[in-house]
């Protein structure tokens, strides 16, 4: 299996399965010197981790990491950073009856196509687990950046097709609230939409805000590269994922071009930063595919979960009908858990993309 590798300059590899001994990744190309504990990893882990909020799962893993090379008294080297972390709870013998028949919206018929073969224990490979692998690299990621003054934020604002008033969108204090919450109200409506679909035996889908604060202008590639094209490309790799828009997005067609032009002002003191240059940000703080210096806001439409406690119908293997009725333990959605697996996937992106714009640079300055 190739396209396990994520990145140019700052690269993630992963590798693990859902009911395998455990996932991990190196990262490779992270500069020497940032300060790097476990405990950092650890704390972005202990956000997706399974087993905890009324749509998770009830399978329980600790997702307790190990670093084990890469850091030296508490500094990052500038050789691969490895990190692990080990399955503890796998119960395999829930899915003995799915080794011959492919689940409706899952990837078992795209991976036997592929590779003949697949792991179904869980989904294997293609498991929302793989994504814990992101989330320890994202942290690191999220280090580096936070030394340049960026951060990323990433908040639910609709779940279940209930969605946050957009003048009520508080990013801020989302990583505090149940479900990541764009806003103090949104969790008792979506509680009740929730227990909704558990009666229904069915699962929901969300929408996913994410906020880049702090990024310079001038970040990305001109043509194939574009920062954009790099983070829909990241975001898209999600399993869940299924849409991603940059700024005004898909409302922009109905806007006319007078309203979604960004109009340019002086900024104090002649500052030339894009933070205050910009009247409005119906860009999402990206034009011709390199940052402005503006906020990069970015929405992610993200699928119900797939495994559904209701008998489908499906075939199997040899081409015959058949029916199934989906054991294990499963999210009822992937909010919450997904959202700092896509403030992950953003922090490699900037991160990369801060890397290559530094590289060419004299010294590391723009100007």
């Amino acid at each position: 299996m190739s396209g396990n590798t994520f990145g140019r300059l700052l690269r993630l590899t992963t590798y693990g399965e859902s009911h395998g001994a455990g996932l991990g990744g190196i990262l490779d190309g992270c500069p020497a010197g940032l300060p790097l504990s476990e405990e950092d990893l650890q704390r972005e882990l202990d956000l997706r981790k399974p087993g905890s909020g009324p749509t998770a799962t009830s399978r329980k893993e600790s997702d307790t990491v190990r670093i084990l090379s890469g850091v030296f008294e508490g500094v990052t080297t500038g050789t691969p950073i490895a990190f692990h972390i080990a399955n503890e709870n796998q119960r395999s013998r829930d899915y003995g009856n799915l080794a011959d028949i492919f689940r409706p919206g899952h990837a078992d018929w795209s991976y036997f196509h592929k590779y003949g073969v697949r792991d179904y224990r869980g989904g294997g490979r293609s498991s929302g687990r793989e994504t814990v692998a992101r989330v320890a690299g994202g942290a690191i990621a999220a280090k580096l950046l936070a030394t340049r003054g960026i951060r990323v934020l990433a908040a639910c604002i609709e779940l279940g097709g209930n969605a946050v008033p957009p003048q009520d969108i508080d990013m801020d204090g989302a990583q505090s609230r149940p479900y990541f919450a764009a806003s103090d109200g949104a969790p008792e409506h979506w509680d009740a939409r929730v227990e909704e679909a558990r009666q229904a035996h069915d699962t929901l889908g969300g929408i996913v805000q994410i906020v880049a604060r702090g990024v310079p202008a001038g970040l990305g590639e001109p043509v194939f590269d574009k920062l954009d094209a790099v983070l829909a490309y990241a975001l898209m790799s999600v399993g869940a994922v299924k849409g991603v828009e940059v700024g005004e997005g898909f409302n922009s067609v109905w806007l006319m071009g007078s309203q979604n032009n960004d109009p340019l002002q002086p900024g104090p003191d002649n500052d030339m930063s894009g933070r205050e240059n910009f009247v409005s940000n119906h860009a999402g703080g990206i034009l011709g595919g390199i940052s402005t210096g503006q906020d990069i806001v970015l929405r992610v439409a993200v699928k119900p979960i797939a495994s559904i406690p209701q008998e489908q119908q499906t075939i199997d293997k040899n081409g015959k009908a058949a029916s199934v009725l989906i054991g294990g333990r499963h999210d009822l959605s992937a909010i919450p858990r997904i959202v700092p697996v896509l403030s992950a996937m953003t922090a490699l992106t900037l991160a990369d993309m801060l890397l290559m714009q530094e590289r060419m640079i004299c010294g590391g300055v723009a100007r």
